[in-house]
């Protein structure tokens, strides 16, 4: 039997699953938040259940966002990744329970076909998505989170186009 994870994410902070998806040119999966048009781009995420483990949780999550499950593992971070989420948004994400969230983040290789994306399979999180650039990435991405994604993408880098 594997020993369970010990390393957990701090108090207060809602422990997720982070996905780098890259396609075969090293591109990077990014969707547009829902209802929050041109300014909410991320990578896939999402939290992780009492008792499942943070690989099984990033498979679960990037299926329910983007329907995609042909895909090849490549990494995982080193560490947990946190941020805070900004005082006038924890209550609406929340009530309150969580100041931010600490995340386990994985690089996945996309070896399916682009015509396999369905946002629409589960409760739908984005409303467009696109593959990018690391640079377009960060410039996409809203400014809290951005440490974090410059974190996980310098770790993931070997596997990321050099544009």
């Amino acid at each position: 039997m594997p020993n369970p994870r010990t390393d957990v994410p701090p108090p207060r902070y809602r422990p997720c699953a982070g996905i780098t998806l890259v396609n075969q040119a090293g591109l990077i999966f990014v969707g547009e938040r829902r209802g929050q048009a041109g300014n909410a781009w991320q990578m896939p995420q999402g939290g992780i259940d009492p008792g499942e483990e943070p690989l099984i949780a990033a498979k679960r999550e990037l299926f329910e966002e983007t329907g995609i499950d042909h895909v090849e593992f490549l990494a995982e971070s080193a560490h947990w990744h946190c941020y805070d989420v900004p005082d006038d948004r924890r209550p609406r994400y929340w009530k309150g329970r969580y100041i931010g969230q600490c995340q386990r983040w994985f690089a996945f290789r996309f070896t399916g076909e682009d015509d396999e994306i369905n946002l629409d399979l589960h409760e739908p999180e984005f409303s467009l998505w696109r593959w990018a650039s690391k640079r377009e990435v960060l410039d996409l991405a809203v400014p809290f989170k951005r440490d974090v994604y410059q974190d996980v993408l310098k770790e993931f880098d070997p596997f990321l186009a050099c544009r």
